[in-house]
């Protein structure tokens, strides 16, 4: 029979603090910014912040993943270098990689995992990439569950895929709108969110037919439902975007996730098992929507073509729509009553969408009751409005203070023979140390046993909890003398696991694996010469460098290329009865800037152009 797979909770984090607080909530791994290359420019951190993350999630047999996922420039990889063997250094597991011509350059044995920005759309793409030595594919958000389940029949490392979090509109990697109307790149972690603002729909003519929506905007992942099939097709991680959200939204859905994949590893104990150790207690009742989400969306994981109408974008507002409280039953001044089941609070942040079509945010001064609120401005909101609530004040103050305990079980065998006061500890990791002290004891005059077990489970400042013991409860020990015996053992358990502690190791590289395809286009990301000498070697013969090395963009460059249509979102695929709802030739408008859209229907995708 063949051994479970092993099931991976992979969390965000924008610092060590975060890092620590997935781990407590349940990750069983953790990908973070380093101090540069790290694809967030806004989440980096120093080598003893990593490091502290390391050895906490190491406790629990977690793991840290270092993000070194941007394009490197030729003048910067042996910098690069220096920063892989400082990661490799002081105990990262992991390196999330983009560039290929980082697995050229002289590096520690450090495991290496495929990024989302290597486009793994495709089974040959994939081998490829494991064929290069990457020991984790994290593959392109768009894939259906039998694109995934292709994918897994031609691979045999580990697949990742997002499982919650912020969508980018375009395939990632291949999104250069911010590079050539800004001179910010995605890629290299700069990325200005054009996918997150107004445009105005126009035609040919120049004639508004959309005015003002967020027509780019994606909705937020959400596959919490579908993790159960998600494991059958063959994803063994589930990331959570958000690398620059809060510690209260990483806390949140991370604990909801454990609980959810938890209860899938109970249903198929012989299929499926955890990657990591320790049990998860926590103080509050996690909920997604409580969390800031733009509502949301299975994306394309059940179909590769939904219906006209599947809301896939939320074009209204680019900002949380947060949690569905219910209707407006009556609204005057500043006074609004909702229909809601929902307790509410001072403080508490609602939304709603104005006369406009545009979302508009209130905060509560007074929660009156039964659903009535005193607004801190005057409103007028229309009865049967729909209201969220964006923040959900009793629950952040929940998430603000310690919130989760995680700790390894461990059993403890304590005897007494010719002298020797002898422990030993046995935890759910596989350790097992034995210590022994050299004494004289009594024999007790009254039971002991219930006092040497309290003694034993004293465990507070470790990341233990006392199992089961075994006690010789026909002696006396005095408390000092087990308490010492106690703090020594566990702190050579301590020492055991880091010693024990299992290490990926790096894949190495097929030499004679041909790359799936012999041209290399700016979208391909070429930035440097180890790159550029890596695809040659196998087998690609033209190679244009990446817009970020020197390739200048075109009325012809794509700037967003997405499975995402923006007609289907709008009812007006041209593969159904509504195509004529909408003008064959569409632009996009903001300012003074003018891209044009083009949608093909063979592929079922859209590609985003400069107009001019």
């Amino acid at each position: 029979m063949p051994k479970p797979t092993h099931i991976e909770l992979l969390a965000p984090a924008r610092d060590a603090d975060i890092a620590i607080a997935a781990i407590d909530h349940g990750a069983d791994a953790v990908y973070m910014g380093a101090s540069h290359h790290g694809a967030r420019a806004d989440a980096t951190n120093t080598l003893d912040d990593v490091r502290r993350a390391c050895d906490y999630a190491h406790q629990f047999g977690a793991r840290i993943y270092a993000t070194v996922n941007t394009l490197i420039y030729d003048n910067e990889l042996k910098e690069v270098e220096r920063l892989v063997h400082d990661l490799y250094r002081i105990g990262v597991d992991a390196l999330i990689v983009q560039d290929m011509g980082l697995l050229r350059l002289d590096l520690p044995p450090i495991a290496l995992h495929a990024s989302t920005q290597c486009d793994l759309r495709t089974p040959e793409k994939a081998r490829f990439l494991e064929a290069m030595g990457f020991s984790q594919l994290v593959m392109a958000r768009e894939l259906t569950l039998e694109e995934i389940a292709a994918i897994r029949d031609m691979t045999t490392v580990p697949l990742e895929a997002f499982v919650h979090g912020a969508l980018c509109v375009s395939y990632s990697g291949r999104c250069a709108i911010s590079q050539v109307l800004k001179g910010r790149s995605a890629n290299r972690g700069e990325c200005a969110q054009l996918c997150r603002l107004p445009y105005d729909l126009v035609d040919g003519r120049g004639r508004i037919i959309v005015e003002g929506k967020h027509l780019l905007s994606l909705r937020d992942m959400s596959r919490h439902d579908r993790l159960e099939q998600m494991m059958a097709a063959g994803v063994s991680s589930f990331k959570i975007e958000g690398r620059l959200k809060d510690i209260g939204y990483v806390k949140n859905v991370v604990a909801y996730y454990r609980r959810a994949i938890d209860k899938v590893i109970e249903r198929h104990p012989e299929q499926y098992c955890h990657s990591s150790f320790g049990n998860v207690e926590l103080t509050f009742e996690p909920a997604l929507e409580k969390s800031f989400n733009r509502g949301f969306t299975h994306y394309f994981l059940d179909e590769r073509r939904p219906k006209d109408g599947t809301a896939i974008a939320s074009i209204d507002t680019p900002k949380s729509q947060g949690e569905y409280l219910g209707h407006v039953t009556r609204c005057n001044g500043n006074t609004l009553t909702i229909d809601t089941r929902a307790t509410l609070a001072n403080g508490d942040g609602l939304s709603y969408c104005d006369a406009q079509g545009t979302f508009t945010g209130a905060r509560v001064n007074r929660a009156l009751g039964n659903g009535t609120v005193l607004l801190r401005e005057h409103a007028a909101i229309p009865r049967g409005t729909a209201i969220y609530r964006t923040s959900d004040k009793a629950f952040s103050d929940l998430l603000s203070k310690p919130s989760a305990s995680r700790s390894v079980a461990v059993d403890a065998t304590l005897r007494y023979t010719n002298g020797r006061l002898v422990l030993t500890l046995d935890d759910e990791r596989g350790n097992r140390v034995t210590h022994t002290m050299e004494c004289e004891l009594q024999l007790a005059t009254k039971p002991q046993e219930d006092r040497q077990k309290a003694e034993l489970a004293k465990l507070g400042g470790t990341i233990y909890r006392l199992g089961s013991a075994q006690v010789p409860g026909d002696v006396f020990i005095p408390a000092s003398l087990l308490s010492r015996l106690r703090r020594d053992t566990v702190d050579m358990l301590d020492r055991a696991h880091r010693i024990t502690r299992t290490i990926d190791k790096p894949r190495s590289e097929d030499k004679s694996a041909p790359c799936p395809v012999t041209v290399l286009t700016p979208a391909d990301n070429v930035a440097n010469r180890l790159a550029e000498q890596l695809y040659r070697d196998h087998g690609v013969t033209d190679i244009k460098p990446a817009l970020e090395a020197g390739t200048p963009a075109t009325a012809t460059t794509p700037l967003m290329h997405t499975r995402y249509c923006m007609r289907r979102q709008l009812g007006a695929c041209l593969m159904g009865k509504n195509g004529d709802k909408l003008p064959h030739d569409l632009f996009l408008k903001s300012g003074s800037t003018l891209l044009r859209v083009h949608c093909d229907c063979k592929a079922c995708e859209m590609t985003i152009f400069l107009a001019h």
